[in-house]
């Protein structure tokens, strides 16, 4: 017997409310574990990542550019991404951080 078939058993055949939360509930439940959780913990996980760059970090850009942080206001990074080149991104565009060019040293 399956679930459904278990659940109109129990409301006596004519589903109502009683059936409904019963098939509702364990779906929500799942759907909560399977989806939910690990998106909040990925998003936590690259939030802490982008706020905990520093200046001399080798990144990557959501775009693809790569670059070195060079100095930081607020939420936005001056990257320098070639000699004499400079641009300010959005700290939420970084998407990895390699290493800093302290720790290649």
């Amino acid at each position: 017997m399956n679930l459904a078939a278990f659940g109109m058993w129990q409301a006596g055949g004519q589903g109502g409310l009683g059936g409904i939360l019963f098939l509702i509930l364990p779906m929500l439940a799942i759907m909560y574990f399977l989806v939910f959780l690990p998106q909040s913990r990925q998003r936590k996980k690259m939030q802490e990542m982008q706020s905990s760059v520093k200046n001399g970090d080798k990144v990557i850009l959501s775009s693809g550019i790569y670059g070195t942080v060079n100095g930081m206001d607020g939420d936005t990074i001056i990257l320098k991404v070639a000699d004499n080149v400079k641009i300010r991104i959005a700290r939420a565009a970084i998407a990895q951080v390699e290493a800093s060019e302290d720790a290649a040293r």
